[in-house]
């Protein structure tokens, strides 16, 4: 057969006259569809298992911690009477030599606004003067600072503190390697215990009566951590939903791992150290930023205990700004993700600990907690939920959708009846902030660019009051940047983008969903813009 070439014009006049607008729509709907049912409808049912699977591990997780807590309250199971506490007194021969001898360690790095307040506080510690030393590590790098902590020092040892002001000419291994430089001093071997109190920390004069107790009268205690108190916690918004998550962790995780296997991640201040503990450990290590969390887990494999009392409170400041806060929370998700990676394997080879200790440390500390956790609130309320709006083939069940998470919200919201009216603030900004956990979260397995990243927590102390002073420097510098320029600094591109992606979804599902998903999704949407353009948290002059 011979074949004759059709003219170059002939197939694209033909199609010209015959297809149309509504055939090229149709087309295309046709190929949505099909896309829709065999690509993506499985591909999110699998999405959807994912996450409920995860999502049970979490609420199965709560209601366990739930029961224990209701059983310490009910049978005050408190630390005073599962460990032998008595006070230590004067011994009228010996004087104060019944009294262990104690180290007090404040790591600080240009702490201006809080430095005379931490060291205050522990000068002024109740406590047998030739029993107690005070340390300040001081690693600042503004030289004006530097001085004004010295000199603080000077004029607690001139009325008779034994304080020593201790620097280094490196900052290496940030605070885990400020600590370990000062338990090398002389002086610290005639040590029993080390106090850590970060810079912002103010403890009761009481704090050693409270505590050392329990060390002198137990001998496999290695560890005793004290509770947080935030001093400022009515000064926003953000500041509120910090203190619910928080007092969760400590009248709930804490006291669960104190009260059943005498396990919990050191809080890496507003606790009290066994030296002979912390040295078998094999003392401070700087491979992560958790280096408070990877110490107790060694301790805890060398088959020390550790009590929480939370009836010592300890006064602190949570941190106010958004910028603070973030990177705060990225050291607190990538740290224990990448520690988990290091030691995983170390836990289970480990012979000196029992089974189900070890299975509550992998699965329950670190996995549900650190990981499952993470992942399963961004990419299940952030990410499949808002997808599955143009999707109507899968369906996500009421209990999973609505019931587990009520759930788990209001057992976190218990802990502070305060604020349970902030509930759904709290749910919508710790969805926000999922985002940056994960992220945290994959850099720490993945042992990526920032895995080892440490920016210091910003403490406000009174700067802000002396930033509504017009006569301040402060305040006449912030008026030095263009309104741009301010405007610049405070959005977050990550969050605008994940925020116009669910208000496209919600508004999606006004249009043509069925579930009333939007209901939801505009409020996670209007929490993400928030959040982006630099609308929560307190604002101060640069």
């Amino acid at each position: 057969m011979d074949w004759f070439p059709l003219p170059a014009s002939f197939v694209p006049e033909t199609l010209l006259l015959h297809v149309t607008r509504d055939d090229v729509i149709r087309v295309l709907g046709v190929t949505w569809n099909f896309v829709r049912s065999s690509v993506l409808a499985p591909f999110l049912n699998i999405c959807v298992i994912l996450c409920l699977t995860m999502s049970i591990m979490l609420f199965i997780e709560r209601v366990y911690m739930g029961v224990v807590i209701l059983c310490v309250k009910l049978f005050s199971r408190k630390p005073e009477k599962r460990y032998k506490f008595e006070t230590i007194a004067v011994d009228v021969e010996k004087g104060h030599s019944n009294y262990p001898m104690v180290l007090v360690q404040i790591p600080m790095y240009n702490e201006r606004e809080v430095y005379k307040l931490s060291i205050g506080a522990a000068c002024g510690l109740s406590w047998p003067s030739d029993r107690v030393i005070i340390q300040v590590l001081d690693d600042s790098t503004d030289p004006i600072i530097k001085d004004l902590v010295e000199l603080e020092c000077q004029k607690w040892a001139n009325k008779g503190v034994n304080i020593k002001y201790e620097i280094r000419d490196n900052r290496n291994g940030y605070k885990a390697g400020a600590l370990k430089q000062g338990l090398r001093h002389s002086y610290v071997e005639e040590c029993d215990l080390v106090a850590i109190l970060d810079a912002d920390f103010q403890p009761d004069s009481d704090f050693l009566e409270k505590t050392v107790p329990y060390f002198a009268h137990n001998p496999e205690i290695g560890l005793v951590q004290a509770r947080w108190k935030f001093v400022n916690a009515n000064e926003c918004i953000l500041t509120r939903v910090q203190e619910m998550s928080l007092n969760y962790h400590f009248r709930v995780e804490q006291e669960v791992g104190s009260s059943t296997y005498a396990f919990f991640g050191f809080n890496g201040t507003a606790g009290v150290w066994r030296l002979s503990a912390l040295n078998e450990a094999g003392g401070w290590n700087d491979r992560t930023t958790v280096e408070d969390m990877d110490l107790a887990i060694r301790a805890s494999l060398k088959g020390w205990k550790f009590v929480y009392v939370g009836d010592i409170k300890v006064k602190n400041e949570l941190p106010s700004t958004f910028k603070a806060f973030r990177f705060q929370q990225h050291r607190w998700s990538c740290g224990p993700a990448n520690l988990f990676k290091k030691m995983v394997m170390e836990i289970i080879r480990n012979e000196r600990v029992n089974l189900w200790k070890k299975l509550y440390v992998i699965y329950s500390f670190f996995f549900v907690r650190k990981i499952v956790a993470h992942l399963s609130t961004f990419f299940f309320y952030c990410i499949i939920i808002p997808a599955t709006v143009f999707v109507p083939e899968v369906v996500i069940p009421k209990w999973g959708l609505v019931y587990i998470p009520s759930i788990i919200s209001i057992l976190n919201a218990i802990e502070t009846p305060r604020s349970f009216y902030l509930v759904f603030n709290w749910i919508l900004f710790e969805n926000v902030m999922s985002m940056h956990r994960t992220k945290g979260t994959f850099i720490g397995l993945l042992d990526a660019g920032r895995v080892n990243e440490w920016v210091v927590t910003e403490k406000l102390g009174d700067a802000l009051l002396k930033s509504k002073d017009p006569s301040t420097q402060a305040t006449k510098e912030s008026f030095k940047k263009s309104p741009m320029t301010r405007f610049r600094e405070r959005i977050y591109p990550l969050e605008l983008w994940v925020g116009l992606y669910i208000f496209i979804c919600a508004s999606y599902d006004l249009a043509f969903g069925k579930y009333w998903y939007f209901l939801y999704l505009f409020g996670q949407a209007i929490a993400f813009f928030i959040t982006g353009f630099g609308y929560i948290g307190t604002k101060i002059p640069n």
